[in-house]
């Protein structure tokens, strides 16, 4: 159990016990059984991004407040340096630099996310409320959206109902990284 882990879990567990909000009542809004919720509050298994995403809606607070526990300060502008993204490592599949951690009341969330490539053909499926684009930057990947496994190569995007179960899986034996943006 990481202390990141422990420590997300930890301002999850007090914005839903400041809310009122039983784990019960969660465990529901995020379509997960009850002893999951309590696991990722407790930090014993990785919280999606997706499911940080909507945590961070449900309490009306921006994503970086549950992944630093700073609140946001921007209003005008948020500039991110190449590479110096804050990084969110939420799902063994994928690594996620948040692009903009500091802006007051987004509207959406960017990530750059790297997928290395793995001997598994079919990734975990996920999915979260709003809508989702992606954009390859480098490499070749397979998305999985409901029942289509669609081909992007460097340039192609695609944009989708993120409730759909999705997934993506880099091809060629080669890292591909993409623009994630989740509104």
């Amino acid at each position: 159990m990481s202390d990141v882990n422990k420590d997300i879990g930890m301002r999850i567990r007090e914005l839903r016990e400041l809310s009122d909000i039983t784990t019960e009542d969660m465990a529901n809004e995020l379509d997960v059984d009850e002893e999951t919720y309590i696991s990722y509050e407790d930090g014993i298994i990785d919280i999606p991004a997706s499911f940080l995403y909507q945590i961070a809606h449900i309490f009306k607070v921006d994503l970086a407040l549950i992944l630093t526990g700073e609140e946001t300060r921007m209003t005008y502008f948020d500039v991110t340096r190449a590479d110096k993204g804050f990084a969110v490592d939420r799902r063994k599949e994928y690594k996620y630099e948040n692009l903009c951690k500091k802006f007051v009341h987004k509207k959406a969330e960017m990530f750059i996310v790297t997928v290395d490539p793995k001997e598994d053909a079919m990734p975990s499926l996920n999915s979260h409320a709003g809508q989702e684009f992606n954009y390859i930057l480098e490499g070749t990947v397979k998305i999985f959206i409901k029942d289509n496994e669609i081909i992007l190569n460097e340039g192609d995007s695609i944009f989708f109902d993120a409730t759909c179960e999705h997934a993506m899986v880099a091809l060629n034996d080669e890292t591909a990284k993409f623009l994630a943006v989740i509104m």
